[in-house]
């Protein structure tokens, strides 16, 4: 189908190239009539004469129907010879690129363009769009599967974790297990790690936190509250270790340190430990949040200030967690001095679950209870509690970690 403006411009180009070539052809005419010495032209093509036009145009169309331009009977000096039409004129004149030609003669010059068609202005090119690729997505196509949000699982003896990466750019969660710590079944470490500012933080966090505390454990000092002033000492010594290196990214961090027949819980920011005794959950942590009074309270006594943006309290407009293992840039305000509780181990004390923000922000502690009570299978409640979240909106990386409390209680009894 023709385009019509594509058809009104062919329209317009042709209807001015064939006014050029009349004016041409009749300036030429009358400049052969007026020169001396040349015999009399052939009559011209002319709405004043129209019974000679009629005879002149049945004349021509008879030797030459076949061409596009009527042929123009013309003599040069000195004879009579035809020269043919006035388009075959114009193309025996010399070539020139990009360059007017002129009509040299007594009369006034006529300007044209040297052998040029008039150039017909078409529809610019479509611009060819690329289809995003089926494997590209949001920038990180190596972060998932056939559209498979990334996800790892472990499931040891008397533990399960499940990580699960959220809609951000990198996994920031992390976890961390140290069993039969000096080959004593009774001893173990586990943390649940959530980092920001990127992965430098949660994974020095992982490695080193249950390191540090484990050997602030073997301190020759004997004191009454052993495992509290280690645990402390082990995240500050890791904060501090941290620092060293000069990143500005941060972690928070729930832990949970079993020993001779003793809970110890710490943490810094909004990780949570959550204990089922009977199936009645207690938070056994408080989340560092900038809106808990004591927490802004401290920071603003300390030269620090907390603001609130879209219902979210933040440290100096940025953070929303009040204490952190790094944060270099704003270690003034973001401590890592963890708070710490210790539960004496009981038959009431049936499990732990340990979860990033990503759980809490969606999951009550007693649903999240609830859920794993229903299930005989660890591994598949942490997935439930997972999906719980997810389908409720989180967009957070989460991760689930389910201790079971009643093997260590058995332990200890041998």
């Amino acid at each position: 189908m023709v385009d019509l403006a594509e058809f009104l411009c062919f329209l317009s180009c042709f209807l001015a190239y064939l006014r050029q070539v009349v004016r041409k052809y009749f300036l030429v005419m009358d400049l052969c009539s007026k020169s001396p010495g040349l015999a009399s032209p052939a009559p011209a093509l002319s709405w004043k004469r129209p019974a000679e036009l009629a005879v002149v145009v049945n004349k021509r169309s008879k030797e030459s129907s076949d061409r596009r331009a009527r042929p123009v009977e013309d003599v040069v000096p000195g004879g009579s010879k035809p020269v043919g039409t006035f388009v075959e004129q114009v193309s025996s004149l010399p070539k020139q690129e990009n360059v007017e030609c002129e009509e040299k003669s007594g009369h006034p010059m006529v300007k044209f363009a040297a052998n040029k068609m008039p150039r017909m202005r078409g529809r610019p090119a479509r611009i060819a769009i690329p289809k995003p690729s089926a494997d590209a997505a949001f920038a990180v196509a190596d972060e998932e599967e056939d559209g498979v949000e990334r996800e790892s699982e472990v499931e040891g003896g008397d533990y399960c974790v499940i990580s699960r990466k959220g809609h951000r750019h990198m996994m920031e969660d992390g976890y961390g297990v140290i069993s039969n710590i000096h080959g004593d079944s009774k001893q173990a470490f586990f943390g649940v790690f959530d980092g920001h500012g990127g992965r430098a933080a949660v994974d020095f966090v992982s490695e080193k936190l249950g390191k540090n505390i484990v050997a602030a454990l073997d301190e020759p000092e004997k004191e009454e509250n052993k495992a509290e002033m280690a645990i402390k000492a082990g995240y500050l010594t890791t904060d501090r270790d941290f620092l060293t290196q000069g990143v500005s990214s941060g972690a928070c961090a729930a832990t949970v340190l079993l020993r001779d027949g003793e809970l110890h819980v710490a943490n810094v920011g909004d990780c949570r430990v959550v204990l089922s005794r009977k199936g009645v959950a207690d938070a056994l942590t408080d989340d560092h949040r900038a809106g808990r009074e004591d927490e802004r309270n401290r920071i603003e006594n300390s030269g620090g200030y907390v603001t609130c943006r879209n219902g979210i309290w933040r440290v100096q407009d940025s953070l929303a967690v009040s204490r952190a293992i790094g944060d270099l840039n704003m270690k003034e305000w973001i401590i890592s001095e963890p708070e710490t509780e210790t539960v004496q181990l009981t038959p009431d004390c049936e499990f732990l679950i340990l979860a990033s923000d990503g759980l809490w922000d969606k999951v009550e502690s007693q649903e999240a209870v609830d859920v794993v009570s229903r299930q005989s299978n660890t591994i598949k409640s942490c997935r439930d509690l997972i999906e719980i979240s997810c389908r409720r909106g989180n967009r957070d990386d989460i991760t689930v970690m389910v201790i079971d409390l009643q093997k260590f209680i058995q332990l200890r009894g041998s």
